[in-house]
């Protein structure tokens, strides 16, 4: 993997020598910097994948440059330092790597594959997230496709959007789809039908029947605790005593408004 580096260092010959072991590792060296402003404006302007900081330069010095750029933007860290009295600040602030001066092409070799690893480790989890949204975006094509229905008969294949299903009756292994005025005919059972329908848009009001909770008019009580379901088209449709407590569940997800005054009058 090419990285791309900065080195933020004042003296000249240390500079060259940490820009000479860095080609000689691969490293494309983008800017070299003799001061903490210039560090962070090349940070700014080059968005490298490590940075050699040195840490007592002129003006702003390494933590200062820390501090300088936010977190999001900095690259892996590491100090090229004269002092060991440092360190513990130094990996207090997340530095991959502490380069001890005079430190050797060995050494140096080993901080630039730990910067290597990490990057490495950044990418895969980046080309993780992006396998993840892909296939998010594969399971919203899918839940959009199940909103409509391929319905097979009589030698045509027709396409019905789940929406427009105004109630579902189930007669053994067959649902019939009412439609308007049209009745289609899907070899499925009722319990698999229902997992593919959206909750709050249809009710399972009776083992064998579920109802588009758009096309429903009222609730007409017979008395006994036994209600029919009204249409908006005039059909009525009974609610099993066994799936009361769904109806009530959906009548808490909306308002529902006390009763009016008594009809009095003409």
């Amino acid at each position: 993997m090419n990285m791309r580096a900065i080195i933020a260092e004042d003296e000249q010959v240390a500079r060259q020598a940490i820009a000479r072991m860095a080609k000689a590792s691969g490293i494309q060296v983008l800017a070299e910097c003799a001061d903490g402003g210039e560090t962070i404006r090349c940070l700014q302007a080059y968005r490298p994948d490590v940075l050699f900081l040195d840490i007592q330069m002129p003006g702003i010095d390494g933590f200062g440059v820390l501090q300088g750029v936010p977190r999001a933007m900095l690259p892996a860290v590491i100090f090229t330092t004269a002092y060991d009295c440092y360190a513990v600040q130094a990996f207090e602030h997340n530095v991959l790597d502490y380069l001890l001066k005079p430190f050797d092409e060995e050494r140096f070799c080993r901080a630039v594959e730990r910067a290597r690893l990490q990057l490495m480790s950044v990418t895969n989890r980046s080309e993780l997230i992006t396998h993840l949204a892909r296939e998010l975006r594969k399971v919203d094509k899918s839940l959009a496709a199940s909103h409509r229905l391929v319905i097979r008969s009589r030698g045509k294949v027709e396409f019905l959007n789940v929406d427009d299903i105004d109630w579902i009756e189930a007669q053994h292994n067959y649902l019939r789809l009412h439609v308007g005025n049209e009745v289609h005919v899907l070899r499925q059972t009722i319990a698999e039908f229902e997992t593919r329908l959206d909750p709050d848009r249809f009710l399972r009001i009776h083992r064998s029947l579920i109802v588009n909770v758009d096309r429903i008019r009222h609730l007409q009580g017979c008395g006994y605790g036994e209600f029919l379901v009204v249409l908006k088209n005039g059909k009525n449709l009974p609610l099993s005593r066994g799936y009361r407590d769904r109806l009530d569940g959906f009548l808490e997800k909306i308002d529902v408004l006390p009763d009016g005054p008594p009809n009095v009058g003409g």
